[in-house]
């Protein structure tokens, strides 16, 4: 029989210990954020019909990013690649018994087929937040604020991220009347803009070259040059500052300028692919040179709950992810230190198991967490375990200690040790952890 790998499926990752807890660090800062303004969890499955990915979060994901299958009922479905289908179609389903506004988060993961590389895998995590029932600029603010209060609790400062925005009823009006496309060039023109920053500028001229009619290829790129060398809003053609979405836009950035939040920047090239986008859209970017990318992002996606039946519903939404997240802190190095959940190792002395279990319980039933070694291994061994495991404290049990129920209590990073009884010994634990999670947080 030949060797199995040991190697995970291409693109998706295995979390052991160290891994895990940084994914469990991120997590719990996204929910602590996601709690703190008001938003509750939900859960959704991992299998969702295909048609609803179909509908509206456009052709490249459904055809060349999902995986997808036919059941043995005869149903196409697929892993969702997403969560903002799924969650419309959850409150479509409750629509008159929900209250308004409804704020919403999940932690999930996905699959998408992509090419794995930095920063993206095939199977990623992550935060999804969305608030139903209000369509006016507060809402936009408040999801970007969310966003922003992330990024501050990792211990980000603003000017090691930019949060780009613009509006999807600015792009149409752009590529409508400006532009002057037809639908599918609309698209096209769309698509081709959201990759701008993934081509050479030869590259994009080419194509956008292709989606202009022949007769309008000269004027058309004058056009488009105008565009993209646009870094305000008052360096666009006044034609498009014709348009109301103009005004939403400053709307919105008065209402973040308001909060304190000043690294936010018009961006007109930013389109944001999906299809089902119907207002604002915003993006937020490292601007470590080395890892120059949009992160996360999202906007306003008011019309998709009408695919299940249900009346229209605004709403605004983000997802952020945690691949993204964890290349973000370790390029600023603000990924802390992380212990073990572990709190103690106790090392087992000469033939003492039963008091070593007795022992251990006493502690546990303070929320003290503790390992037992029950090995019967010599003491540099089980020494070198709980190193291993980065377990921040060392409990020595023996006869002498059982006989004086008293114990030595070791922190191997500092190598201090303390002699003891049990109480003293809950209380240092248990301080350590207190000012371990102050740390973190």
């Amino acid at each position: 029989m030949a060797t199995l790998s040991t190697q995970s499926y291409k693109g998706s990752r295995d979390y052991y210990p160290a891994e895990k807890r940084v994914q469990n660090y991120i997590f719990s800062v996204w929910r602590e954020v996601a709690e703190s303004f008001g938003y509750e969890e939900y859960g959704a499955p991992l299998l969702e019909p295909l048609e609803i990915y179909a509908a509206k979060s456009g052709q490249e994901i459904v055809n060349e990013q999902t995986y997808q299958f036919v059941d043995r009922g005869g149903r196409n479905v697929t892993i969702r690649p997403e969560m903002t289908p799924t969650i419309a179609r959850m409150v479509a389903g409750r629509q008159q018994e929900i209250g308004y506004p409804a704020r919403l988060y999940s932690i999930a993961n996905f699959m998408r087929y992509e090419r794995p590389q930095k920063g993206r895998e095939r199977e990623f995590w992550q935060l999804n937040t969305d608030i139903f029932g209000v369509s006016n600029a507060q809402a936009d603010a408040e999801i970007i604020r969310l966003s922003d209060t992330v990024m501050q609790k990792f211990g980000a400062k603003r000017n090691m991220y930019t949060i780009r925005i613009n509006n999807r009823n600015l792009i149409n009006f752009m590529m409508a009347q400006y532009l002057q496309l037809d639908a599918i060039q609309s698209q096209l023109m769309i698509k081709l803009f959201d990759k701008k920053n993934k081509m050479t500028p030869a590259q994009f001229r080419e194509q956008a070259e292709a989606i202009l009619d022949p007769d309008y290829v000269h004027e058309g790129l004058r056009k488009i040059t105008k565009l993209v060398e646009a870094t305000s809003m008052a360096d666009l053609p006044q034609e498009i500052l014709a348009s109301e979405a103009v005004s939403d836009i400053q709307t919105l950035f008065t209402l973040l300028h308001e909060s304190g939040i000043n690294n936010v920047k018009f961006d007109i090239t930013l389109m944001r692919g999906l299809d089902y986008y119907t207002g604002m859209v915003f993006e937020v970017f490292d601007e470590l040179p080395e890892n120059n990318r949009a992160m996360f992002g999202g906007g306003r996606y008011d019309s998709l709950t009408t695919l299940f039946g249900a009346t229209p519903l605004p709403v605004v939404g983000m997802a952020i992810g945690g691949t993204t997240v964890e290349e973000f802190l370790k390029g600023h190095e603000l990924l802390p230190k992380l212990s073990s959940t572990t709190d103690v190792y106790m090392v087992v002395l000469e033939n003492v198991e039963k008091s070593a279990q007795i022992v251990a319980n006493k502690l546990r039933v303070e929320n003290i967490k503790v390992a037992v070694d029950i090995t019967g291994r010599k003491i540099d061994k089980q020494i070198k375990s709980a190193v291993k495991m980065n377990i921040p404290y060392l409990l020595f049990v023996g006869e002498e200690e059982v006989a004086s129920d008293t114990y030595r209590l070791k922190d191997i990073v500092t190598e201090q040790e303390i002699t003891a009884g049990i109480e003293r010994i809950i209380t240092t634990i248990a301080d350590y952890r207190k000012r371990y999670d102050e740390d973190d947080f």
